[in-house]
């Protein structure tokens, strides 16, 4: 038999095509199902019975074993928490990053070690190479599904023992792959959205566990517009389900900052509003993939939000360990909680957690202040 391999299956059609390819080049491959969540949905459905079947389905039909590993505590207590507090703070977290760091390439690769896997896999969309003993993080081959984003805060452990089977794929050639060998799940649609809300309402579901207090959007220069259902219901950029209607110019409204103690949400109007822009940030928490910091200061490019396209910055590393990232050009809902992932070229070098902004205008600072 070919090297061990445990392989995260989620009962989608990436990690499908992942068990397919594996096999294929002579791994041993074994399956195993992470349940993270424990909760049905709006219909009384719980979607991981149904994706745990899915990705059994698919063992069976390559006749790999498969079996199920519990790791709601986990979840719970390294992301679920961490996802309330965040937003209890003001701010928008990232949990999809945080479940890679915390269970995927963690509690997962300790319990496959265990197994005696030599290897991890996962179905992302992302490469590994070596170079000189050194693992890389590199961007997948297809840019729109490219995840190396959410795997920004991921070390040299984790790394020299996984394999991404689909990272130089386009998903087309996925989809194609799952249909001509008529995998179980070739047709199933992608999933949306962080694992425990899935479809459901979002607000909704933030206001079963967290408390929201109703008060004033306040606009730029000082006047109450309107009310707002809790801070927790808004981040900054937001256009969407503000519901300020007939005030000011008619053009849209959007979140520009948020003031906890005073639970103050403040809009601006216009989607070019300077109140929107920010020149730099501090980011906390940086977390470098080859387990050692750079030489600053650093250009490269970053991402501030999965779906943007790269944004040339120079990073400094401030006497507190924080990172101070400036960008060569003013940004858009820049949002704290978020990470700021860096780029040299394909390589991605880490991240850092966003902890505050520096508006594009002084006058603008008061906005993101406690």
């Amino acid at each position: 038999m070919g090297k061990r391999v445990i392989l995260g299956m989620s009962g989608g059609v990436d990690s499908s095509v992942s068990a397919l390819l594996l096999k294929e080049e002579g791994y041993e491959v074994i399956g195993l199902f992470m349940k993270n969540w424990d909760e049905k949905d709006e219909d009384g459905v719980c979607t991981a019975t149904q994706d745990s079947d899915d990705a059994r389905n698919v063992a069976v039909q390559l006749g790999i074993p498969f079996y199920t590993i519990n790791f709601e505590k986990e979840y719970w207590d390294r992301v679920f928490t961490y996802f309330l507090n965040e937003y209890k703070n003001g701010r928008t977290p990232n949990p999809d990053i945080m479940c890679n760091q915390e269970i995927k390439f963690n509690a997962f690769l300790d319990y496959a070690l265990k197994l005696e896997g030599d290897y991890i896999a996962m179905g992302h969309y992302a490469q590994v190479e070596e170079r000189d003993g050194k693992f890389y993080l590199l961007r997948g081959k297809d840019n729109n599904k490219d995840q190396s984003y959410f795997l920004s805060r991921i070390g040299q452990k984790a790394l020299s023992k996984t394999l991404f089977p689909i990272g130089h794929l386009e998903k087309s050639k996925v989809r194609e792959l799952a249909e001509e060998h008529k995998l179980y799940t070739a047709k199933k649609k992608d999933s949306t959205g962080i694992c425990f809300i899935g479809e459901r309402d979002f607000d909704k579901f933030l206001d079963q566990y967290l408390l929201a207090t109703e008060g004033d959007f306040i606009d730029v220069e000082g006047n109450k517009v309107g009310k707002h259902t809790g801070l927790i219901h808004y981040t900054l950029g937001q256009r969407k389900g503000i519901g300020i209607g007939g005030v000011g110019t008619g053009k849209p409204w959007f979140v520009v900052g948020k003031n906890l103690k005073k639970n103050i949400v403040y809009v601006a109007q216009g989607e070019n509003h300077p109140a929107l822009f920010s020149k730099s940030l501090i980011g906390e928490q940086a977390l470098w993939i080859l387990d050692e910091e750079p030489q600053f200061p650093l250009k490269c490019t970053a991402k501030f939000r999965y779906r943007q396209g790269d944004i040339p910055v120079t990073v400094e590393k401030n006497d507190d360990g924080n990172l101070h990232i400036v960008f060569d050009e003013p940004v858009k809902a820049v949002t704290p909680g978020q990470a700021a992932v860096l780029y040299q070229d394909e390589v991605c070098l880490g991240s850092s957690i966003i902890k505050s902004i520096e508006p594009l205008e002084e006058k603008y600072l008061y906005l993101n202040r406690e």
